[in-house]
């Protein structure tokens, strides 16, 4: 049995260990800047702490963690959060797990007043593209904000809420 729960201090070694793991697996290389290049992969907790900030994890009955996703304000425009770091083992792929992580991003933006979620990815990921959208999102021809992805993620989507 999975359930979400907000990031914890605690956590911090095991989500960023989970996203190099992926990254990796999918060739999402740091040097090609991919968000597994981030600075702040160490502490996710200090940053998804911050106002208008979340970060899940997925965790099973036995305290392990096998995955986890954000949202947090679009750098370059506070009008908009962005969906971030949603990477999952393969093990808790295809459960239902990245829909409910992200209903759970949309209503916490919702709460917050806000009216769209963006993201953006890279064709790699084609069984999220999919999830994407089937949740409603729609693709853009160029990029939102100022993410520092850009170069590297090729797909820029958003949903209005």
């Amino acid at each position: 049995m999975y359930h979400l729960r907000p990031i914890q201090p605690q956590d911090n070694a095991q989500i960023a260990h989970i996203i190099r793991e992926t990254s990796k697996e999918f060739g999402l290389a740091p040097e090609l800047g991919f968000a597994v290049a981030d600075p702040i992969l160490d502490d996710l907790y200090t940053v998804y702490t911050q106002a208008y900030a979340q970060y899940w994890v997925v965790e099973n009955e036995h305290g392990e963690i096998f995955g986890g996703g954000g949202i947090s304000k679009l750098k370059g425009d506070s009008s908009i959060l962005e969906i971030q770091k949603m990477y999952f083992l393969p093990k808790i792929r295809g459960l239902g797990l990245a829909k409910q992580l992200l209903e759970h991003a949309f209503d916490f933006a919702a709460q917050h007043g806000f009216k769209v979620c963006y993201l953006e990815t890279t064709q790699q990921l084609k069984q999220a593209l999919k999830l994407y959208e089937k949740l409603g999102f729609i693709y853009l021809h160029h990029p939102l904000g100022n993410t520092g992805h850009s170069h590297a993620c090729e797909i820029w989507m958003k949903k209005e809420l």
